[in-house]
């Protein structure tokens, strides 16, 4: 069976940032980890966690560690189909927890559809760049990245690897892009 989520970065709004996903039903969190990374674009170099409500919930899904203080899921061997089972059902992935990039998850559809890899459907603005400091200094970095005079401009141009007349584009999804990192994906 297939799934289709529509994933939300939480605390961006102007303009929102998300993406809608077909999965495979028997697959697991970790590798739904990896669909999410590779349809918004992110680096996958950060820590993830997925539970109920972001911190506050109990048990959470990840890699176990020896720093493990609640009770923890691998997410190694946890799949889809034990967690998700009815349209509308919501769900919370968090990466990286310097940054806490917090998504909100809704699985809004179940069919019978066979895939074998993943699928980026649909989605909306550019995912912010790793290592930004979440979503209030993402809002502070389009800021500057508008004000030409700003003391920082220059140096956040630099640090994102504009070149002379680029802009960085909020509102810029390539779908496309998405689906080619999406389909170095497999389910087994």
């Amino acid at each position: 069976m297939a799934l289709q989520f529509k994933i939300q970065l939480t605390g961006i709004e102007k303009p929102p940032v998300w993406r809608r996903v077909l999965v495979a039903d028997q697959v697991t969190l970790d590798v739904f980890h990896q669909v999410i990374q590779a349809a918004f674009g992110w680096e996958n170099c950060h820590l993830y966690r997925f539970s109920q409500l972001a911190w506050k919930s109990d048990p959470i899904y990840k890699i176990p560690d020896e720093y493990d203080d609640q009770t923890v899921r691998d997410s190694r061997v946890v799949k889809l189909s034990e967690i998700f089972i009815r349209p509308n059902q919501t769900f919370t992935y968090l990466y990286d927890f310097g940054d806490d990039w917090i998504h909100h998850i809704i699985l809004e559809e179940i069919s019978d559809e066979k895939i074998t890899r993943p699928l980026c459907i649909d989605g909306k603005s550019a995912c912010p760049p790793e290592d930004c400091g979440g979503p209030p200094r993402y809002s502070n970095l389009i800021e500057v990245l508008n004000d030409p005079k700003h003391p920082e401009h220059k140096h956040l141009r630099k640090w994102l690897g504009l070149r002379k007349g680029e802009q960085w584009d909020v509102n810029a999804f390539d779908i496309n892009a998405a689906n080619v990192r999406c389909s170095k994906i497999f389910f087994a």
